[in-house]
């Protein structure tokens, strides 16, 4: 049983990983380095002070690295209005709102872009907290945003809920059991090799078999 979930957001809730893909190729081209895309995206998950120098290095990070961060916001931005709900987001959030169990979205994005997903998502009501990256100095796969997560709702069985292999390597570092989406483009072999303990297709699946082991707040 499990007493409160912590959702990741890009990629499991909403289905942005490309746009963030894309953006983050346009930002290092403007800089200098024209990267793979398929590269950038097995990077996607992190946050941008660990995916640029995992990219390009940490000296490039040091010459380059605010710059190509300021430029990736300004290009993702022009993307968000793109960006969907996965399939089923606003059904499970709905039901997770109705379960016994205490539910946080824990997310290192900017704190402008998950503003906008909660309208999107209209999910304000149906959750018990958030984080964003101003919460933490480090992002994923460094477990900090849901050790915070976690604290904010008291959680002392939680479930993290992600579509990347830096979810579960965070939730492995915490101890903590993940329940992983295909929707952000990872392989299965991927996500369980990360420390997913269950991997689904889509959310509407994933919702059946968690929502009966959600156990009281």
């Amino acid at each position: 049983m499990f007493d409160s979930v912590l959702l990741d957001v890009d990629g499991t809730l909403v289905d942005s990983n490309y746009q963030h893909a894309l953006a983050w190729y346009r930002a290092f081209r403007a800089h200098g380095h024209v990267l793979p895309v398929w590269a950038i995206h097995r990077k996607i998950g992190m946050g941008g002070d660990q995916l640029v120098p995992s990219l390009i290095g940490q000296e490039a990070d040091h010459e380059r690295g605010d710059a190509i961060r300021s430029a990736w916001q300004q290009r993702f931005e022009t993307m968000i209005e793109e960006i969907a709900p996965v399939p089923g987001a606003a059904d499970v959030l709905q039901r997770l709102a109705q379960s016994p169990a205490r539910v946080c979205l824990a997310s290192s994005g900017k704190s402008e872009h998950l503003q906008h997903y909660l309208d999107l998502l209209e999910a304000r009501e149906l959750l018990d907290a958030w984080t964003t990256s101003e919460d933490v100095e480090k992002s994923k796969p460094e477990p900090d945003i849901l050790a915070v997560a976690r604290d904010r709702i008291g959680g002392r069985r939680p479930v993290v809920v992600g579509d990347s292999t830096w979810d579960f390597e965070a939730a492995g570092r915490l101890g903590l059991e993940g329940w992983a989406l295909r929707t952000g483009g990872f392989s299965t072999e991927e996500l369980r090799g990360a420390g997913a303990s269950e991997v689904y297709d889509d959310l509407y699946s994933l919702g059946q078999d968690l929502l009966p082991l959600l156990g009281a707040r």
